[in-house]
Protein backbone atom coordinates (compact mmCIF):
# COMPACT_ATOMS: atom_id res chain seq x y z
CA UNK A 1 0.00 0.00 0.00
CA UNK A 2 1.64 3.28 -1.15
CA UNK A 3 1.56 5.78 1.60
CA UNK A 4 -1.54 8.36 -0.28
CA UNK A 5 -3.53 5.42 -0.06
CA UNK A 6 -2.39 4.82 3.78
CA UNK A 7 -3.34 8.70 4.70
CA UNK A 8 -6.66 8.31 2.96
CA UNK A 9 -7.39 5.27 5.19
CA UNK A 10 -5.90 7.03 8.28
CA UNK A 11 -8.25 10.33 7.21
CA UNK A 12 -10.96 7.89 7.17
CA UNK A 13 -10.72 5.83 10.10
CA UNK A 14 -9.88 8.96 11.90
CA UNK A 15 -13.37 10.72 11.34
CA UNK A 16 -15.20 8.77 13.22
CA UNK A 17 -12.49 8.56 16.41
CA UNK A 18 -12.95 12.61 16.26
CA UNK A 19 -16.91 12.32 16.72
CA UNK A 20 -15.81 10.23 19.80
CA UNK A 21 -13.49 12.84 21.51
CA UNK A 22 -15.18 15.03 24.17
CA UNK A 23 -14.93 18.06 21.81
CA UNK A 24 -17.15 21.20 22.67
CA UNK A 25 -20.19 21.34 20.49
CA UNK A 26 -18.63 24.53 19.13
CA UNK A 27 -15.38 22.67 17.39
CA UNK A 28 -17.72 19.65 16.13
CA UNK A 29 -19.45 22.57 14.06
CA UNK A 30 -16.23 24.36 12.83
CA UNK A 31 -15.18 20.86 11.68
CA UNK A 32 -18.74 21.07 10.13
CA UNK A 33 -18.21 24.15 8.32
CA UNK A 34 -14.80 23.38 7.37
CA UNK A 35 -16.13 19.80 5.63
CA UNK A 36 -18.65 21.85 3.36
CA UNK A 37 -16.36 24.69 2.59
CA UNK A 38 -13.45 22.43 1.62
CA UNK A 39 -16.04 20.01 -0.72
CA UNK A 40 -16.58 23.60 -2.46
CA UNK A 41 -13.18 23.73 -3.24
CA UNK A 42 -12.40 20.55 -4.12
CA UNK A 43 -14.52 21.53 -7.18
CA UNK A 44 -11.81 24.14 -7.46
CA UNK A 45 -9.02 22.63 -7.55
CA UNK A 46 -10.06 20.56 -10.33
CA UNK A 47 -11.60 23.52 -12.49
CA UNK A 48 -8.75 26.27 -11.66
CA UNK A 49 -5.90 24.54 -10.34
CA UNK A 50 -6.26 21.46 -13.19
CA UNK A 51 -8.02 22.45 -15.76
CA UNK A 52 -6.96 26.13 -15.53
CA UNK A 53 -10.32 28.17 -16.09
CA UNK A 54 -10.62 30.61 -13.35
CA UNK A 55 -14.58 30.67 -11.39
CA UNK A 56 -15.96 33.40 -8.88
CA UNK A 57 -19.57 31.97 -9.23
CA UNK A 58 -19.32 28.15 -7.04
CA UNK A 59 -21.43 30.02 -4.22
CA UNK A 60 -23.94 30.38 -6.58
CA UNK A 61 -24.21 26.96 -7.32
CA UNK A 62 -24.43 26.22 -3.82
CA UNK A 63 -26.99 28.28 -3.36
CA UNK A 64 -29.00 25.94 -6.05
CA UNK A 65 -28.47 23.33 -4.09
CA UNK A 66 -29.37 24.94 -0.97
CA UNK A 67 -32.49 26.76 -2.10
CA UNK A 68 -33.62 24.13 -4.17
CA UNK A 69 -33.77 21.58 -1.13
CA UNK A 70 -35.27 24.25 1.12
CA UNK A 71 -38.26 25.38 -1.04
CA UNK A 72 -39.25 21.83 -1.83
CA UNK A 73 -39.44 20.71 1.87
CA UNK A 74 -41.28 23.51 2.99
CA UNK A 75 -43.46 23.25 0.02
CA UNK A 76 -43.57 19.91 -0.74
CA UNK A 77 -43.05 18.08 1.90
CA UNK A 78 -40.31 16.05 -0.04
CA UNK A 79 -37.64 14.13 1.28
CA UNK A 80 -34.26 15.97 1.82
CA UNK A 81 -33.30 12.97 0.42
CA UNK A 82 -35.06 13.34 -2.84
CA UNK A 83 -34.49 16.91 -3.03
CA UNK A 84 -30.71 15.98 -2.81
CA UNK A 85 -31.02 14.30 -6.59
CA UNK A 86 -33.35 17.35 -7.93
CA UNK A 87 -31.03 20.10 -6.52
CA UNK A 88 -28.18 17.69 -8.31
CA UNK A 89 -30.19 18.05 -11.51
CA UNK A 90 -31.05 21.02 -11.53
CA UNK A 91 -27.56 22.51 -11.18
CA UNK A 92 -26.09 19.61 -13.66
CA UNK A 93 -28.93 21.50 -15.96
CA UNK A 94 -27.76 25.13 -15.32
CA UNK A 95 -24.09 24.05 -14.82
CA UNK A 96 -24.57 22.87 -18.52
CA UNK A 97 -26.05 26.15 -19.65
CA UNK A 98 -23.91 28.68 -18.34
CA UNK A 99 -20.62 26.22 -19.60
CA UNK A 100 -21.91 25.95 -23.05
CA UNK A 101 -22.22 29.95 -23.27
CA UNK A 102 -19.02 31.19 -21.47
CA UNK A 103 -16.29 28.21 -21.33
CA UNK A 104 -15.25 29.25 -24.95
CA UNK A 105 -14.36 32.43 -23.69
CA UNK A 106 -10.36 33.24 -22.69
CA UNK A 107 -9.08 35.52 -20.77
CA UNK A 108 -10.31 37.84 -18.24
CA UNK A 109 -13.83 37.30 -20.14
CA UNK A 110 -14.84 34.09 -18.42
CA UNK A 111 -14.23 34.98 -14.93
CA UNK A 112 -16.26 38.26 -15.64
CA UNK A 113 -18.86 36.21 -17.08
CA UNK A 114 -18.79 33.87 -13.59
CA UNK A 115 -19.06 36.71 -11.44
CA UNK A 116 -22.12 37.71 -13.83
CA UNK A 117 -23.41 34.37 -13.07
CA UNK A 118 -23.10 34.62 -9.78
CA UNK A 119 -24.43 38.36 -8.89
CA UNK A 120 -27.99 37.42 -11.13
CA UNK A 121 -28.52 34.55 -9.33
CA UNK A 122 -27.86 36.28 -5.76
CA UNK A 123 -30.37 38.94 -6.69
CA UNK A 124 -33.06 36.29 -8.16
CA UNK A 125 -32.66 34.96 -5.21
CA UNK A 126 -32.98 38.22 -2.81
CA UNK A 127 -35.99 39.38 -5.11
CA UNK A 128 -38.33 36.47 -5.55
CA UNK A 129 -41.46 36.28 -3.28
CA UNK A 130 -41.39 32.22 -3.42
CA UNK A 131 -37.80 32.04 -2.06
CA UNK A 132 -38.48 34.66 1.01
CA UNK A 133 -36.36 37.34 -0.52
CA UNK A 134 -33.64 38.67 0.93
CA UNK A 135 -34.70 37.09 4.68
CA UNK A 136 -34.60 33.69 2.84
CA UNK A 137 -36.37 30.53 3.66
CA UNK A 138 -36.64 29.15 7.67
CA UNK A 139 -37.85 25.88 9.68
CA UNK A 140 -35.90 23.40 7.19
CA UNK A 141 -35.85 19.81 8.49
CA UNK A 142 -33.22 17.69 9.77
CA UNK A 143 -31.65 15.48 7.63
CA UNK A 144 -32.86 11.97 9.56
CA UNK A 145 -32.31 8.53 8.46
CA UNK A 146 -35.43 6.79 9.59
CA UNK A 147 -36.10 8.08 13.26
CA UNK A 148 -32.52 8.79 13.81
CA UNK A 149 -31.22 12.49 13.32
CA UNK A 150 -27.89 12.93 11.80
CA UNK A 151 -28.63 16.79 10.80
CA UNK A 152 -26.81 17.93 13.61
CA UNK A 153 -23.44 17.27 15.85
CA UNK A 154 -21.50 14.62 15.50
CA UNK A 155 -23.38 12.46 13.07
CA UNK A 156 -23.70 14.99 10.49
CA UNK A 157 -19.62 15.52 10.98
CA UNK A 158 -19.13 12.01 10.14
CA UNK A 159 -21.49 12.68 6.89
CA UNK A 160 -20.07 15.72 6.15
CA UNK A 161 -16.60 14.14 6.09
CA UNK A 162 -17.39 11.29 4.62
CA UNK A 163 -18.91 12.69 1.82
CA UNK A 164 -15.73 14.69 1.72
CA UNK A 165 -13.32 12.00 2.02
CA UNK A 166 -15.28 9.85 -0.82
CA UNK A 167 -15.28 13.17 -2.99
CA UNK A 168 -11.57 13.62 -2.64
CA UNK A 169 -10.78 9.71 -3.80
CA UNK A 170 -12.45 10.24 -6.51
CA UNK A 171 -10.96 13.13 -7.89
CA UNK A 172 -7.42 11.28 -6.84
CA UNK A 173 -9.02 8.66 -9.01
CA UNK A 174 -10.00 10.94 -11.71
CA UNK A 175 -6.96 12.96 -11.69
CA UNK A 176 -5.01 9.76 -12.52
CA UNK A 177 -6.78 8.19 -15.77
CA UNK A 178 -7.12 8.85 -19.19
CA UNK A 179 -9.75 11.71 -19.11
CA UNK A 180 -7.52 13.19 -15.98
CA UNK A 181 -4.83 13.53 -18.17
CA UNK A 182 -6.69 15.21 -21.05
CA UNK A 183 -8.05 17.24 -18.17
CA UNK A 184 -4.96 18.17 -17.00
CA UNK A 185 -3.85 18.86 -20.69
CA UNK A 186 -5.96 21.80 -20.35
CA UNK A 187 -3.47 24.08 -18.88
CA UNK A 188 -0.95 23.74 -21.48
CA UNK A 189 -3.67 25.39 -24.78
CA UNK A 190 -5.81 23.37 -26.52
CA UNK A 191 -3.67 22.90 -29.15
CA UNK A 192 -1.37 20.01 -28.60
CA UNK A 193 -4.52 18.49 -26.30
CA UNK A 194 -6.44 18.96 -29.87
CA UNK A 195 -3.80 17.66 -31.89
CA UNK A 196 -3.72 14.29 -29.57
CA UNK A 197 -7.65 13.78 -30.32
CA UNK A 198 -8.92 15.19 -27.36
CA UNK A 199 -12.40 17.84 -27.09
CA UNK A 200 -10.76 20.76 -25.39
CA UNK A 201 -14.33 21.72 -24.77
CA UNK A 202 -16.25 19.02 -23.76
CA UNK A 203 -13.96 18.51 -21.12
CA UNK A 204 -14.02 22.21 -20.00
CA UNK A 205 -17.61 21.96 -19.69
CA UNK A 206 -16.92 18.16 -17.82
CA UNK A 207 -15.12 19.80 -14.81
CA UNK A 208 -16.97 22.68 -14.79
CA UNK A 209 -19.99 20.49 -14.43
CA UNK A 210 -18.25 18.34 -11.54
CA UNK A 211 -17.43 21.43 -9.80
CA UNK A 212 -21.16 22.58 -9.59
CA UNK A 213 -22.16 19.28 -8.44
CA UNK A 214 -19.77 19.45 -5.29
CA UNK A 215 -20.83 22.99 -4.61
CA UNK A 216 -24.38 22.01 -4.87
CA UNK A 217 -23.99 18.94 -2.46
CA UNK A 218 -22.17 21.09 -0.20
CA UNK A 219 -25.14 23.52 -0.24
CA UNK A 220 -27.63 20.73 0.57
CA UNK A 221 -25.84 19.77 3.51
CA UNK A 222 -24.91 23.74 4.62
CA UNK A 223 -29.05 24.25 4.32
CA UNK A 224 -29.78 21.46 6.43
CA UNK A 225 -26.99 21.52 9.05
CA UNK A 226 -28.10 25.83 9.28
CA UNK A 227 -31.99 25.19 9.02
CA UNK A 228 -32.53 28.42 7.15
CA UNK A 229 -31.49 29.57 3.86
CA UNK A 230 -30.22 33.31 2.67
CA UNK A 231 -28.65 35.20 -0.62
CA UNK A 232 -25.62 36.07 1.57
CA UNK A 233 -24.28 33.09 1.88
CA UNK A 234 -24.92 32.71 -1.69
CA UNK A 235 -23.37 35.95 -3.00
CA UNK A 236 -20.18 37.09 -4.83
CA UNK A 237 -18.21 37.33 -1.55
CA UNK A 238 -18.64 34.19 -0.55
CA UNK A 239 -17.65 32.98 -4.19
CA UNK A 240 -14.41 34.84 -4.03
CA UNK A 241 -13.87 33.48 -0.43
CA UNK A 242 -14.09 29.66 -1.73
CA UNK A 243 -10.84 30.44 -4.48
CA UNK A 244 -9.28 32.34 -1.63
CA UNK A 245 -9.33 29.13 0.16
CA UNK A 246 -8.50 26.92 -2.77
CA UNK A 247 -5.34 29.68 -3.32
CA UNK A 248 -4.57 29.68 -0.01
CA UNK A 249 -4.30 25.42 0.36
CA UNK A 250 -3.17 24.81 -2.82
CA UNK A 251 -5.41 25.05 -6.03
CA UNK A 252 -3.37 22.15 -7.85
CA UNK A 253 -3.85 19.84 -4.85
CA UNK A 254 -6.28 17.70 -3.79
CA UNK A 255 -5.72 17.98 0.17
CA UNK A 256 -5.01 21.88 -0.35
CA UNK A 257 -8.48 22.18 -0.49
CA UNK A 258 -8.95 20.43 3.36
CA UNK A 259 -6.17 23.01 4.39
CA UNK A 260 -7.35 25.90 2.84
CA UNK A 261 -10.78 25.88 4.17
CA UNK A 262 -9.33 24.80 7.86
CA UNK A 263 -7.06 27.86 8.02
CA UNK A 264 -9.02 30.37 6.17
CA UNK A 265 -12.25 29.08 8.56
CA UNK A 266 -10.22 29.54 11.85
CA UNK A 267 -8.26 32.48 11.24
CA UNK A 268 -11.50 34.09 9.96
CA UNK A 269 -13.32 33.57 13.35
CA UNK A 270 -10.66 34.81 15.49
CA UNK A 271 -9.69 37.35 13.37
CA UNK A 272 -13.33 39.12 14.23
CA UNK A 273 -13.32 38.74 17.36
CA UNK A 274 -9.03 39.22 17.79
CA UNK A 275 -8.93 42.68 16.08
CA UNK A 276 -11.91 44.86 16.69
CA UNK A 277 -10.33 43.84 20.06
CA UNK A 278 -7.19 44.82 19.33
CA UNK A 279 -8.22 48.03 17.43
CA UNK A 280 -10.66 49.70 19.66
CA UNK A 281 -13.44 49.82 17.09
CA UNK A 282 -15.72 47.36 15.27
CA UNK A 283 -15.24 47.01 11.32
CA UNK A 284 -14.83 44.27 9.03
CA UNK A 285 -10.71 44.37 9.21
CA UNK A 286 -10.29 40.38 8.78
CA UNK A 287 -10.87 41.63 4.96
CA UNK A 288 -7.63 43.80 4.58
CA UNK A 289 -5.66 40.64 6.83
CA UNK A 290 -6.51 38.52 3.82
CA UNK A 291 -6.09 40.64 1.12
CA UNK A 292 -2.65 41.21 2.32
CA UNK A 293 -2.18 37.38 3.23
CA UNK A 294 -2.72 36.51 -0.59
CA UNK A 295 -0.51 38.65 -2.23
CA UNK A 296 1.95 37.33 0.26
CA UNK A 297 0.91 34.00 -0.58
CA UNK A 298 0.66 34.79 -4.53
CA UNK A 299 4.70 36.13 -4.25
CA UNK A 300 5.88 33.48 -2.10
CA UNK A 301 3.76 30.33 -2.21
CA UNK A 302 2.08 30.75 -5.40
CA UNK A 303 1.30 26.79 -5.40
CA UNK A 304 -0.21 27.14 -1.81
CA UNK A 305 0.61 25.76 1.67
CA UNK A 306 -0.01 22.55 0.78
CA UNK A 307 2.68 22.34 -1.85
CA UNK A 308 5.28 22.83 0.85
CA UNK A 309 4.24 19.87 2.18
CA UNK A 310 3.98 17.55 -0.46
CA UNK A 311 7.82 18.53 -2.01
CA UNK A 312 8.38 17.03 1.89
CA UNK A 313 6.89 13.85 1.24
CA UNK A 314 8.51 11.46 -0.62
CA UNK A 315 7.02 9.97 -3.80
CA UNK A 316 6.23 6.57 -3.54
CA UNK A 317 7.79 3.66 -5.85
CA UNK A 318 4.71 2.90 -8.16
CA UNK A 319 5.21 -1.15 -9.86
CA UNK A 320 2.82 -1.68 -12.67
CA UNK A 321 1.59 -5.10 -13.73
CA UNK A 322 2.18 -4.10 -17.24
CA UNK A 323 0.83 -7.93 -18.42
CA UNK A 324 -2.31 -6.85 -17.15
CA UNK A 325 -2.71 -3.30 -18.81
CA UNK A 326 -5.57 -4.08 -21.53
CA UNK A 327 -3.97 -4.11 -25.00
CA UNK A 328 -4.37 -0.46 -27.05
CA UNK A 329 -6.84 -1.54 -29.82
CA UNK A 330 -5.75 -2.50 -33.12
CA UNK A 331 -4.92 0.12 -36.16
CA UNK A 332 -6.26 -0.32 -39.60
CA UNK A 333 -2.99 0.09 -41.92
CA UNK A 334 -3.00 0.63 -45.68
CA UNK A 335 -1.62 -1.46 -48.35
CA UNK A 336 2.06 -0.37 -49.55
CA UNK A 337 1.85 1.74 -52.19
CA UNK A 338 -1.89 3.24 -51.22
CA UNK A 339 -3.14 6.64 -51.49
CA UNK A 340 -2.69 7.64 -47.95
CA UNK A 341 -3.07 11.68 -48.45
CA UNK A 342 -4.12 13.77 -51.40
CA UNK A 343 -3.22 18.09 -50.49
CA UNK A 344 -5.26 19.57 -53.84
CA UNK A 345 -4.22 23.43 -54.43
CA UNK A 346 -4.63 24.68 -50.36
CA UNK A 347 -4.23 28.14 -50.04
CA UNK A 348 -3.93 30.76 -46.71
CA UNK A 349 -4.32 34.09 -46.78
CA UNK A 350 -3.46 36.67 -43.74
CA UNK A 351 -5.50 39.80 -45.43
CA UNK A 352 -3.43 41.00 -48.44
CA UNK A 353 -0.77 38.37 -47.48
CA UNK A 354 -0.69 35.00 -49.04
CA UNK A 355 1.24 32.63 -46.91
CA UNK A 356 0.46 29.34 -48.91
CA UNK A 357 -0.08 29.98 -52.25
CA UNK A 358 -1.71 27.01 -54.29
CA UNK A 359 -0.17 23.84 -52.64
CA UNK A 360 -0.44 20.25 -54.27
CA UNK A 361 0.71 16.85 -53.37
CA UNK A 362 0.24 13.12 -52.85
CA UNK A 363 1.53 10.61 -50.06
CA UNK A 364 1.15 7.28 -50.89
CA UNK A 365 1.76 4.68 -47.82
CA UNK A 366 5.45 3.54 -47.72
CA UNK A 367 6.73 6.79 -48.94
CA UNK A 368 8.90 9.70 -46.74
CA UNK A 369 8.40 12.90 -48.39
CA UNK A 370 9.87 16.04 -47.01
CA UNK A 371 8.77 19.46 -46.93
CA UNK A 372 11.79 22.13 -47.87
CA UNK A 373 12.34 25.98 -47.90
CA UNK A 374 13.36 28.69 -46.06
CA UNK A 375 12.51 30.34 -43.11
CA UNK A 376 9.44 31.90 -43.65
CA UNK A 377 8.20 29.99 -47.21
CA UNK A 378 5.06 28.78 -45.05
CA UNK A 379 5.90 25.03 -44.25
CA UNK A 380 4.49 25.14 -40.70
CA UNK A 381 1.40 27.03 -42.23
CA UNK A 382 1.31 24.10 -44.61
CA UNK A 383 1.50 21.63 -42.03
CA UNK A 384 -0.78 23.21 -39.47
CA UNK A 385 -3.56 23.45 -42.90
CA UNK A 386 -3.15 19.72 -43.53
CA UNK A 387 -4.02 18.80 -39.95
CA UNK A 388 -6.70 21.23 -39.43
CA UNK A 389 -5.20 23.89 -36.83
CA UNK A 390 -5.81 26.25 -39.56
CA UNK A 391 -8.59 27.19 -41.20
CA UNK A 392 -8.17 27.05 -44.88
CA UNK A 393 -8.92 29.97 -47.43
CA UNK A 394 -9.43 27.20 -50.18
CA UNK A 395 -8.63 23.93 -51.47
CA UNK A 396 -9.20 20.53 -49.93
CA UNK A 397 -7.15 17.65 -48.48
CA UNK A 398 -8.17 13.86 -48.94
CA UNK A 399 -7.12 11.63 -46.21
CA UNK A 400 -7.72 7.82 -47.13
CA UNK A 401 -10.41 8.99 -49.26
CA UNK A 402 -12.21 10.58 -47.10
CA UNK A 403 -12.81 14.94 -46.96
CA UNK A 404 -11.12 16.58 -44.07
CA UNK A 405 -10.57 19.76 -45.40
CA UNK A 406 -13.36 21.47 -42.59
CA UNK A 407 -12.59 18.76 -39.91
CA UNK A 408 -10.54 20.35 -36.64
CA UNK A 409 -7.55 19.13 -35.46
CA UNK A 410 -8.98 16.61 -33.22
CA UNK A 411 -11.21 14.87 -35.43
CA UNK A 412 -8.27 14.55 -38.23
CA UNK A 413 -6.34 12.99 -35.05
CA UNK A 414 -8.99 10.26 -34.91
CA UNK A 415 -9.00 9.46 -38.73
CA UNK A 416 -5.46 8.31 -38.31
CA UNK A 417 -3.48 11.51 -38.58
CA UNK A 418 -0.52 11.85 -36.19
CA UNK A 419 1.79 15.22 -35.96
CA UNK A 420 4.71 16.48 -33.98
CA UNK A 421 5.02 20.39 -33.05
CA UNK A 422 7.76 22.41 -34.28
CA UNK A 423 8.52 23.48 -30.80
CA UNK A 424 7.27 20.82 -28.32
CA UNK A 425 3.98 21.05 -26.30
CA UNK A 426 4.29 19.05 -23.39
CA UNK A 427 2.83 19.53 -20.10
CA UNK A 428 5.08 20.08 -17.23
CA UNK A 429 3.30 18.83 -14.26
CA UNK A 430 2.75 15.28 -16.06
CA UNK A 431 5.61 12.83 -15.74
CA UNK A 432 7.58 11.44 -18.84
CA UNK A 433 4.95 8.47 -19.28
CA UNK A 434 1.73 10.65 -19.04
CA UNK A 435 2.52 12.68 -20.94
CA UNK A 436 3.31 10.00 -23.42
CA UNK A 437 0.30 8.22 -22.85
CA UNK A 438 -1.88 11.47 -24.13
CA UNK A 439 -1.10 9.76 -27.64
CA UNK A 440 -2.85 6.80 -26.93
CA UNK A 441 -5.75 9.04 -25.57
CA UNK A 442 -8.26 8.14 -29.15
CA UNK A 443 -7.55 4.61 -28.54
CA UNK A 444 -8.90 4.09 -25.32
CA UNK A 445 -12.54 4.04 -23.78
CA UNK A 446 -12.35 5.10 -20.85
CA UNK A 447 -14.77 7.54 -19.30
CA UNK A 448 -15.08 10.14 -16.95
CA UNK A 449 -17.58 8.64 -13.90
CA UNK A 450 -15.88 4.93 -14.32
CA UNK A 451 -12.48 6.57 -13.30
CA UNK A 452 -14.48 8.57 -11.01
CA UNK A 453 -15.36 5.59 -9.36
CA UNK A 454 -11.94 4.04 -9.87
CA UNK A 455 -13.20 0.71 -11.92
CA UNK A 456 -10.72 1.13 -14.58
CA UNK A 457 -7.43 0.46 -14.77
CA UNK A 458 -5.02 2.85 -14.72
CA UNK A 459 -1.58 2.52 -15.91
CA UNK A 460 0.76 5.37 -14.79
CA UNK A 461 4.41 5.40 -12.59
CA UNK A 462 5.72 8.52 -10.89
CA UNK A 463 8.69 9.89 -13.31
CA UNK A 464 10.70 12.82 -13.43
CA UNK A 465 10.91 16.40 -15.07
CA UNK A 466 12.16 16.24 -18.62
CA UNK A 467 14.13 18.88 -19.56
CA UNK A 468 16.69 17.42 -21.91
CA UNK A 469 16.20 17.96 -25.81
CA UNK A 470 16.40 13.87 -26.30
CA UNK A 471 13.52 13.57 -23.53
CA UNK A 472 11.33 15.77 -25.25
CA UNK A 473 12.08 14.97 -28.93
CA UNK A 474 11.06 11.37 -27.51
CA UNK A 475 8.20 11.99 -26.01
CA UNK A 476 6.93 13.74 -28.85
CA UNK A 477 7.60 11.15 -31.36
CA UNK A 478 6.12 8.41 -29.06
CA UNK A 479 2.81 10.64 -29.05
CA UNK A 480 2.96 9.60 -32.79
CA UNK A 481 3.04 6.05 -32.43
CA UNK A 482 0.56 6.15 -29.94
CA UNK A 483 -1.91 7.86 -31.94
CA UNK A 484 -4.03 5.54 -34.41
CA UNK A 485 -2.10 6.98 -36.88
CA UNK A 486 -1.28 5.95 -40.33
CA UNK A 487 0.34 9.23 -41.47
CA UNK A 488 2.64 10.70 -39.56
CA UNK A 489 3.46 14.38 -39.81
CA UNK A 490 6.61 15.42 -38.34
CA UNK A 491 6.97 19.09 -38.12
CA UNK A 492 10.86 19.64 -37.53
CA UNK A 493 11.08 16.42 -35.41
CA UNK A 494 14.54 16.79 -35.02
CA UNK A 495 14.61 20.87 -34.43
CA UNK A 496 17.63 21.97 -32.25
CA UNK A 497 19.74 18.69 -33.30
CA UNK A 498 23.09 18.68 -35.31
CA UNK A 499 22.55 15.73 -36.43
CA UNK A 500 20.03 12.64 -36.08
CA UNK A 501 22.40 10.89 -34.12
CA UNK A 502 21.49 12.82 -31.07
CA UNK A 503 18.66 10.31 -31.20
CA UNK A 504 19.13 6.59 -29.60
CA UNK A 505 19.82 4.53 -33.16
CA UNK A 506 17.63 1.68 -30.78
CA UNK A 507 15.02 4.20 -30.70
CA UNK A 508 15.16 5.21 -34.79
CA UNK A 509 14.82 1.58 -34.91
CA UNK A 510 11.95 0.85 -33.47
CA UNK A 511 10.14 4.12 -34.97
CA UNK A 512 11.12 3.19 -38.22
CA UNK A 513 8.28 0.79 -39.28
CA UNK A 514 5.99 3.45 -37.92
CA UNK A 515 7.48 5.65 -40.57
CA UNK A 516 6.87 3.43 -43.15
CA UNK A 517 3.37 3.66 -42.96
CA UNK A 518 3.81 7.65 -44.73
CA UNK A 519 5.76 10.29 -43.76
CA UNK A 520 5.54 13.97 -44.32
CA UNK A 521 8.04 15.73 -42.69
CA UNK A 522 10.52 18.70 -43.08
CA UNK A 523 13.29 20.32 -40.22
Amino acid sequence: MNKQKLFIWLLAAAVPLVALLPLPDFWIAQLNYIGLYALVCLGLVLLTGVGGLTSFGQAAFVGVGAYTTAYLTLNTGMSPWLTLLVGLGITAISALVVGAITLRMSGHYLPLATIAWGLSLYYLMGNLDALGKYDGLLGLKSLSIGSLDIGQGRLFFILTWAILIAGAVALLNLLDSRPGRAIRSLKGGSQMAEAMGISTFRYKVTIFLIAALFASIAGWLLAHFQRTVNPSAFGLKMGIEYLFMAVIGGVGYVWGAIVGAALIKLLDDYLQVALPALIGTSGSYEVIVFGIAMVLVLKYMPDGIWSLVARKLPRPPRKMDWQAAAPLSARSKPGMGELVLKVDKIRKQFGGLTAVNDISFDIHAGQIVGLIGPNGAGKSTTFNLITGVLAKTSGHVTYRGHDISALPSREISRQGMARTFQHVKMIPDMTVLENVALGAYTRGETGVLSSMLGTNKSVSVWGTAFASWQYSRKVSLSWQSLLPGVLMALLGAFAGAWTVTQISPDFLRRLLPLILLGVLAYT
